[in-house]
């Protein structure tokens, strides 16, 4: 699809009809959808019922995540918690300064990296933690890094529940250290600039890691 169709697309508004033609499903599945709250309701003009792009990318992530096997039920599921998590300005904070890289993903796209663990009770556990966010039809990672590490982990046969939880306590320790570095900092370097010390704190926990993981290692 060219960009110019990809534009008039966004533009534009389709009855029943044209967006069950767009989307290759019939107007009975359409309503079906409707009725279980699958897609949003439509805009009302009259008698006539107005859909927009947001329903048509709803119903293409409908038949995404039933060809990866998900059933309407889980559909429905996820599309709840997607609707409760908290929009990306809340997640990322607009403006401040982060390291991180965040990562634009359709459902579908999600449920190709955890590949049969993207249930309504993990996608609620991700928008909870800040992990993820919602964005009109499209979810963002806060983080391009834990997004690779965290679909790594699946992949090596680990639950993503059991990454959450991992990672709900990597927080806090990492949170009591940056607590640690930034009063020390302030303590004994108030003018420092935080570009020169924010890689300093972290090579002295990555060697601190390090060393950790070798005594472990060397337990076993």
């Amino acid at each position: 699809m060219s960009d110019q169709q990809e534009v008039r697309e966004e533009a534009r508004e389709y009855r029943v009809k044209e967006l069950a033609e767009a989307a290759g499903i019939t107007v009975r599945t359409v309503r079906f959808y409707r009725e279980r709250g699958l897609i949003p309701p439509p805009r009302k003009e009259g008698r006539i019922a107005w859909y927009d792009s947001h329903h048509l990318a709803r119903l293409r992530t409908i038949a995404a995540l039933l060809e990866r096997g998900h059933t309407l039920n889980g559909i429905a599921d996820l599309a709840t918690a997607f609707e409760s998590g908290r929009d990306v300005g809340e997640v990322l904070g607009l403006g401040e300064p982060t390291e991180e890289t965040p990562v634009r993903l359709t459902p579908e796209e999600l449920a190709d990296h955890f590949e049969g663990e993207v249930t309504a009770e993990n996608l609620a556990t991700a928008l909870e933690l800040g992990y993820l966010a919602t964005d009109g039809d499209d979810l963002v990672h806060i983080s391009r890094r834990l997004l690779d590490v965290s679909a790594r982990l699946v992949r090596e046969g680990i639950p993503l529940s059991a990454v959450f939880e991992a990672g709900r306590e990597v927080r806090a320790h990492a949170d009591a250290l940056a607590e640690l570095f930034a009063r020390t900092l302030q303590a004994h370097a108030p003018d420092a600039a935080p570009e020169v010390l924010r890689p300093l704190a972290k090579s002295v926990v990555e060697a601190e890691l390090s060393m950790a993981m070798d005594r472990r290692l060397r337990e076993k």
